[in-house]
């Protein structure tokens, strides 16, 4: 699709375009092609030979998130518990989402403050349960349609640390807290930081928000935001620990839409498959210009140095190692001690990748048998790939 039509639509929106999309135009373009360089393979057996160009590497590519998503997972695992673990959603209504598209870096902020501060002072209270959590929360900006539909997944397991931190406080097994009370609160949090966020004169408005600059404008599209119910809904519980690793993975490194969803690009139209989710989760096919396809991928791209994953509670950055230990020795969860081990010589991506995920990438795809063995470097051309070829 870029390959294809991202020169046009350069040329026909360059001037909305922000310096990030333009890069991740070029990056997801130019990925796995003579242009970023690479390497030629031969096979040890048959004699088989293929070039292989390197990876763009950006975040927002469907091609590229497969052993950063690996890694991640295995950081994960050693953390964690041996207790149930539950899946929280926290969503904005439509308006906060458009003010959110025009102020990214300052709205999701507050998504992220809103929803971590709403989670440990509500777990905190003795009235419920009394302890202080730790969780991850995900950042997903999409719906099924690829329009802009903020919001984050929390991972959070089904206990905390006594205030004292002597004790482990476990939650109901099918109950973690109230989601009435969770939502009002997540509301009441969100809006103030908007409003203070606003007077401060920190939020801009273009196109059709441009009238928000006004206060009484802005006072109203808040009242209309506030009427909403503010969703946040609680997922079942995981069946266990390796089930949050196995469901996780699938939400962490996720980009907009990935590459099979797509079934057909013909006449500068995109077919791709999407879930309704309001009408009985119905698998159906959606279609779309390449113009307005390119649009709606280009709503998620996030600015520079955003972070979309966040920890919080004892699995705070700061904490983490400290606090999980009191955790696990709470829970009666074994901690072998051992030396660490010694620095290992960097390992390069095939046999990382081979690690983390179990699957080869050496494996001969012509005859199956022999092993592909760099015998060449490929250097970076200037040249842009062919449009609407896959040169991978």
């Amino acid at each position: 699709m870029f390959r294809r039509y991202g020169e046009t639509y350069r040329n026909k929106h360059g001037a909305s375009l922000s310096t990030a999309q333009r890069r991740v135009m070029t990056a997801i373009e130019v990925c796995r092609t003579a242009a970023l360089g690479g390497h030629l393979e031969r096979c040890d057996q048959c004699g088989q030979e293929r070039n292989c160009y390197n990876s763009c590497g950006d975040r927002h590519c469907p091609k590229c998130q497969s052993l950063a998503r690996a890694k991640w997972l295995e950081d994960r695992q050693s953390e964690l518990l041996e207790v149930g673990y539950f899946h929280v959603v926290f969503t904005v209504p439509q308006e906060v989402a458009d003010i959110a598209y025009q102020n990214k870096e300052l709205v999701l902020g507050i998504l992220f403050r809103a929803t971590a501060e709403t989670l440990r002072t509500i777990a905190a209270d003795p009235k419920h349960l009394g302890a202080e959590i730790g969780f991850f929360a995900v950042l997903h900006t999409w719906g099924q349609n690829l329009q802009f539909h903020p919001h984050l997944h929390c991972v959070i397991p089904g206990g905390g640390l006594s205030p004292d931190g002597e004790r482990w406080v476990s939650c109901k097994p099918d109950f973690f807290l109230p989601i009435r009370v969770l939502s009002s609160l997540f509301q009441r949090l969100f809006l103030e930081a908007l409003q203070a966020t606003f007077d401060a004169g920190k939020l801009q408005f273009f196109h059709a928000l441009e009238s928000l600059r006004e206060p009484l404008a802005f006072a109203r599209h808040m009242a209309k935001a506030k009427a909403h119910d503010w969703v946040v809904y609680a997922k079942r519980p995981f069946a266990g620990p390796q089930q949050v690793l196995d469901y996780v993975g699938r939400y962490t490194h996720r980009v907009a839409i990935s590459n099979n969803r797509l079934l057909d690009i013909e006449g500068d139209q995109v077919q791709f498959k999407w879930k309704d989710y309001r009408h009985g989760d119905q698998i159906k096919t959606m279609t779309l210009s390449a113009d307005e396809f390119i649009r709606r991928f280009l709503l998620h791209v996030m600015p520079n140095g955003f972070h979309r994953i966040r920890y919080y509670g004892f699995l705070g950055n700061r904490y983490r190692g400290q606090k999980l230990a009191q955790c696990r020795r709470l829970l009666g969860m074994q901690t072998a001690e051992r030396p660490a081990d010694p620095p290992k010589p960097e390992k390069e991506y095939y046999e990382r990748y081979e690690e983390l995920t179990g699957r080869s990438l050496r494996q001969c795809p012509h005859c199956r048998q022999g092993q592909m063995v760099k015998v060449a470097i490929l250097p970076k051309t200037s040249l842009t790939p062919p449009r609407g070829i896959n040169s991978s």
